[in-house]
């Protein structure tokens, strides 16, 4: 089959696929509120799993509890941070880093929010050590000190040029005097078993029907929107099988919004549907597979080229993607981060005939059937319907190199389980916001990093990176990272296959939203949901 055609009958099964897929599952029962009203109805394909806000593990739990634990700072759409709960912040000097945060935010019980929340959480999360992104940030961080109800000073372990707006980015804001009562935060699961939950954003978790609904009520003073009180007197996340459930609920009405990004193939129809809008939020992640060197055959570069060369990047990206995401060129530093990219790194060429060879360099030998000994375990989540969609032609273009891929789609909290106890050969995934190359680097590529999904341990690689870590110097930085992308790339310590920018249907009956990047911020960030209207 010919390239062209093999692209049109691949368009016409992805397709076929999101339509059947859509007539199958069946949506939850109406919960009390209907859409229309002065609730904002938002689908969502997970239950919350982590109510802790330390140690959250799929989108809802970090969608609900960001709406009740703010953060220092967000994110403008070129990856600069932008004031949140902390109106300046930056460094004393070279091991000091500073925030002076806003004094008119208070907990929903009452108790006000000050600087002494601010330091005893980031304390609290390097003691305790809670699995998640917030821990991984904070390598090179001592400790930190109320010195006043507004200021906080943090004492850094080595100079580290990133770690105040990274810890500020990433890190929730959670109240002293609840998590306290706790013998370690990590183990905290701030259920709402012991008379609810208390709140410093918008809304306030009040009602929980697992796999069904979560319902928030309003939290008058939120002095970040406009008018301090938030617009919609409840938010409501209901839970559905799946991303074509939610497109049929909002079509029909009973809901109001998607929380997570619309398949590909789905966009443009939607953009044609009377009552229906389509929103676009910048994207700074990427989609990537890595491959577990901990397995002996893993192990090896020439099997992780191998695997590398026989994926048809461009095939994935025009007919999965409907030509909506870019090459990376293979590389952990995206075109969006203009001052970084580095356009000199080339993408794996998809070259089946190559992979073979690499194969046998690395001492295999193909059977009678063309394939190579053995077998690897690819995992993915059944609810990235994208994901579940370009897992299948990985599969079938490393079949035609000889190496056999075994799937495995699992519901997204057991693929996160599966991910963190590194119960996988190949791992297929995105990673929502990569924000920071450096931060990103040291989470994702040194040893111990919490996202180091590839178990890599480079000596050269982890010198650029701690390098670095230390200088202040865009241009010398600029340079090490490029350095460092290069040597990802060609030990395939990742497989960066592209970023996109992603889209998100609403109702037309309702505007104000304020898009953030990446799906986890998307037009579902706490401003924007305080601050969505009915027309």
């Amino acid at each position: 089959m010919n390239r062209t055609a093999k692209l049109g009958a691949l368009a016409v099964a992805a397709v076929t696929v999101l339509a059947l897929s859509a007539c199958a599952p069946s949506a939850p029962p109406e919960v009390e509120a209907s859409a229309g009203s002065d609730t904002l109805t938002i689908a969502t394909t997970t239950d919350v799993v982590n109510y802790n806000p330390l140690i959250g593990n799929s989108r809802s739990d970090y969608w609900v509890t960001n709406l009740m634990y703010p953060h220092l700072l967000t994110i403008a759409e070129d990856g600069t941070k932008q004031p949140q709960v902390a109106l300046e912040w930056g460094y004393v000097d070279e091991t000091t880093g500073f925030y002076e945060i806003r004094d008119d935010l208070t907990w929903s019980d009452g108790v006000k929010l000050t600087a002494e929340d601010v330091a005893w959480t980031m304390n609290a999360v390097k003691q305790d050590a809670p699995s998640g992104t917030f821990y991984g940030q904070l390598a090179n961080f001592e400790s930190a000190t109320a010195v006043s109800d507004t200021r906080i000073e943090i004492d850094l372990v080595t100079a580290d040029a990133s770690i105040v707006e990274e810890i500020g980015f990433w890190g929730n804001v959670i109240p002293k005097h609840v998590f306290e009562k706790a013998d370690s935060v990590a183990d905290f699961p701030n259920d709402g078993s012991d008379g609810g939950w208390v709140s410093a954003g918008p809304y306030l978790l009040t009602d929980v029907q697992v796999g069904q609904s979560y319902t928030m009520e309003r939290v008058e003073d939120y002095p970040l929107v406009e008018g301090g009180t938030p617009i919609s007197a409840k938010v409501i996340y209901r839970v559905f099988p799946d991303v074509n459930t939610e497109i049929l609920a909002l079509q029909s009405g009973e809901v109001d919004l998607i929380a997570n990004a619309l398949p590909p193939a789905q966009v443009e129809t939607l953009r044609g549907t009377p009552g229906i809008e389509v929103a676009e939020a910048v994207g700074l992640g990427y989609a990537h597979m890595t491959y577990n060197m901990t397995k002996p055959d893993l192990a090896k570069l020439e099997v992780r080229q191998a695997l590398a060369h026989a994926v048809d990047y461009e095939t994935i990206r025009e007919v999965v993607l409907q030509g909506q995401a870019v090459s990376t060129g293979s590389s952990p530093l995206m075109p969006v981060l203009g001052d970084y990219y580095d356009d000199s790194i080339e993408e794996y060429e998809f070259d089946t005939d190559l992979a073979r060879s690499l194969m046998e360099d690395a001492g295999y030998e193909a059977g009678a059937d063309g394939m190579f000994p053995m077998s690897f375990r690819l995992i993915y989540s059944l609810q990235d319907s994208v994901t579940s969609q370009w897992v299948t032609l990985v599969k079938d273009s490393a079949a035609e190199a000889g190496i056999a891929i075994e799937l495995q789609g699992t519901e997204r909290n057991t693929y996160l389980a599966q991910t963190n106890a590194g119960d996988f050969d190949i791992y297929a995934g995105n990673f929502a916001i990569m924000d920071d190359p450096v931060t990103n680097m040291t989470l994702t590529y040194l040893p111990g990093g919490v996202i180091n999904y590839t178990y890599v341990d480079d000596p050269e690689l982890s010198e650029l990176i701690i390098t670095a870590q230390s200088t202040t110097d865009k241009a010398e930085k600029v340079e090490l990272m490029q350095e460092a992308a290069a040597i990802v790339r060609d030990n395939v310590y990742d497989n960066i296959m592209y970023t996109q920018n992603l889209y998100f249907a609403h109702s037309d009956k309702w505007t104000g939203f304020i898009s953030k990047p990446s799906e986890l911020l998307s037009i579902v960030n706490p401003l924007s949901i305080a601050s969505a209207r009915l027309k």
